[in-house]
């Protein structure tokens, strides 16, 4: 697990691939139920996730993930709505998106009012659809902050020129070298382009650390997935 600082009275955890129970290309901490995994491991390694952060596992709330810029207000407890951010202004509600080489990120609400977070499952599509300024109009703009988990990173994510450009016309033409796309800086860019002022990164390429980290670029199908849990304190 890798826990965030995150400024307020936030709880931000990133799960890695270590510490469940699941076994075979799931092993172990399984937290996708659409993957093939057993139900019955998934669901306890999203309360193996829980437990650690300190956060109520039967009041969990997820999306059903379809990389849209949809962004869905949490509800205790409540899966399966269709979107790819979570937002909360209500405490103890934990949030949970999960990934497999897209961005897993978070974002809170820095500047007094009443505190809400947000996760997004960021994909390419999703980024440059808007993603990111859905979720700080969902939080009501102000100062906001974020940080971006792991994911695959520009030393391993190839795309075409169908995606590239549009990348290169938006960030830049260094964000693509040698077929290789920078979505780490994307983000970042992405953000600071709506206004988030603090955006802190963990750096750490999902297709190059198979000891920590699922990616379906590296592994194809069957294969796990890993998220970004956070709540209101």
């Amino acid at each position: 697990m890798i826990r965030w600082g995150a400024p307020g009275p936030y709880e931000v955890v990133f799960s890695t691939r270590v510490g469940g129970v699941s076994e075979g290309p799931f092993e172990s901490l399984n937290l996708g139920r659409m993957t093939g995994d057993e139900p019955e491991r998934v669901d306890e390694n999203r309360r193996l996730l829980c437990d650690y952060a300190g956060a109520d596992v039967d009041k969990l709330a997820m999306n059903f993930q379809l990389h849209s810029t949809r962004m869905n207000r949490a509800e205790a407890g409540v899966r399966g709505t269709p979107g790819d951010g979570l937002w909360t202004d209500v405490p103890h509600v934990p949030l949970l998106a999960l990934s497999a080489d897209c961005l897993p990120i978070a974002l809170m609400r820095a500047n007094g009012e009443r505190p809400a977070v947000a996760v997004l499952h960021a994909g390419w599509k999703g980024l440059l659809d808007g993603l990111a300024a859905s979720a700080v109009h969902a939080l009501g703009g102000g100062l906001v902050s974020a940080v971006i988990g792991p994911a695959i990173g520009p030393c391993c994510y190839e795309v075409r020129d169908d995606v590239g450009d549009p990348f290169r016309a938006r960030f830049g033409r260094d964000i693509v070298r040698d077929g290789k796309l920078d979505l780490w800086r994307a983000a970042e860019l992405a953000l600071r382009n709506v206004g988030v002022g603090r955006v802190e990164r963990v750096d750490l390429c999902t297709a190059c650390h198979p000891e920590l980290f699922f990616s379906y670029r590296r592994d194809g199908k069957p294969r796990g997935g890993q998220g970004v849990l956070a709540y209101v304190a």
